[in-house]
């Protein structure tokens, strides 16, 4: 009998909510003049959607190698207010669209004339992220904020770290 209210207490149970940043009616676009040559590097993460008025976690940062194995990525990155850790190898999906290991794709909606700055989303909305070579001016952080705006995301949401 116990057996059998606890089933049904879990057969009712509400499906979990997933939290999303983005309008999913609205189209989303990726970079398609993005270069993943100039994805090399280490980038500081400074700026993340976020569900609260903080960020949530410290800022984080991702490295981007090339080996004979291809593009990798080791990154501790601060994403919808929690602190997420990838390591892997990055495979190219479409123009500005790649697969990261256990994240699935992220989509650089923006970067840059002189590749400083990148705007990463994903089209569920799930997360969305600004890398930067270094510290932000505000005109990029603006610029990288009115993209995400473009592409469905509640840019208000976007907080800098």
């Amino acid at each position: 009998m116990i057996l059998c209210l606890a089933l049904a207490a879990c057969a009712a149970a509400p499906p979990v909510a997933t939290l999303a940043f983005r309008k999913a009616e609205a189209p989303i676009y990726s970079s398609a003049a993005f270069d993943p040559a100039r994805l090399v590097g280490t980038w500081a993460q400074v700026a993340a959607f976020s569900a609260t008025d903080t960020p949530g976690c410290a800022a984080g940062a991702a490295e981007f190698t090339r080996g004979a194995a291809g593009l990798q990525v080791s990154a501790r990155l601060c994403l919808a207010g929690q602190e997420r850790r990838v390591a892997g190898p990055v495979a190219m999906t479409g123009p500005g669209r790649f697969a990261v290991p256990g994240m699935g794709e992220w989509w650089v909606v923006w970067v840059d004339e002189g590749y400083r700055t990148l705007a990463i989303g994903t089209p569920s909305g799930a997360f969305g992220f600004v890398l930067d070579e270094g510290r932000i001016s505000g005109d990029r952080l603006v610029a990288a904020r009115e993209v995400f705006d473009f592409n469905g995301y509640v840019a208000g949401r976007l907080r800098g770290f």
